[in-house]
């Protein structure tokens, strides 16, 4: 019977170390997680501005002239150039935030199964512990 509750403690310093472990891991899926949000924001703050950005350039004469800034040169640029150029800015980054949710979707996923194995140990632990 010694031998029983002897086993015990030793049980449950190894649950507890598997937990602190299981506990680091979703904190760091919980920063992945924070940090896609912030860069979809950014990506949906851009997309917002590349569509206004059309939008003026739908507005305008064929004729009308359009610049783009490179460096600290404003540079002239063909109409239907610069609205190809923001279409496909728009495409690339909406690509971004569709690409983006996947790996959002993913890490929730991961967050999700991590808590349920904390539950699982620590109701382990409590069970153990209480038979000790």
């Amino acid at each position: 019977m010694a031998s029983s509750s002897a086993l015990a403690p030793a049980a449950v310093r190894e649950m507890q170390r598997d937990l602190e472990s299981q506990a680091n891991a979703l904190s760091k899926i919980q920063k992945d997680i924070s940090k896609n949000h912030e860069v979809r924001k950014q990506f949906t703050i851009q997309v917002g501005e590349n569509e206004l950005v059309l939008k003026e350039l739908e507005l305008l004469n064929d004729g009308a002239n359009v610049y783009k800034l490179i460096g600290p040169v404003l540079v002239k640029q063909d109409l239907a150039e610069a609205k190809a150029n923001v279409k496909k800015r728009i495409e690339y980054i909406s690509a971004e935030l569709k690409r983006m949710d996947r790996a959002l979707k993913d890490l929730e996923e991961k967050q999700n199964s991590k808590k349920e194995s904390i539950i699982r140990l620590q109701q382990k632990m409590q069970a153990v512990q209480a038979k000790g």
